[in-house]
């Protein structure tokens, strides 16, 4: 009976966060990108996967790749945020990066983090 609960809360919980499931505060988006990740699934979906991910490989790598990942990163947000409102080009370069970025992880697999 304890598991069935503690099941449920679980679950109730994971529901309630997805509502807000963005990398960022969805009450606080300010441009249109924002606006819509916060308002397409699949695009919020998306975004949360590529940050895990990338906040990952952040901690995995050494301080040189590091420092090449963040740049990148950087670029990308400017290139993710021409995009303003299309869920579909949002999608499309949300998938770019995801795919980027688990390059960077095989390569952490392979090598390991040392």
């Amino acid at each position: 009976m304890k598991a069935g609960i503690l099941i449920f809360l679980i679950g109730l919980s994971g529901w309630g966060a997805s509502i807000h499931a963005a990398s960022f505060n969805c009450e606080k988006a300010r441009t249109q990108t924002e606006h819509a990740i916060c308002e397409h699934r699949a695009v919020n979906d998306a975004d949360v996967k590529m940050v895990t991910t990338y906040n990952i490989i952040k901690r995995l790598v050494p301080m040189g790749t590091r420092g090449v990942i963040q740049d990148e990163q950087v670029r990308w947000l400017q290139l993710r945020d021409q995009c303003v409102d299309s869920s579909r080009c949002l999608i499309e370069v949300y998938k770019m990066r995801q795919q980027k970025l688990e390059t960077y992880m095989d390569r952490v697999y392979r090598q390991g983090p040392f």
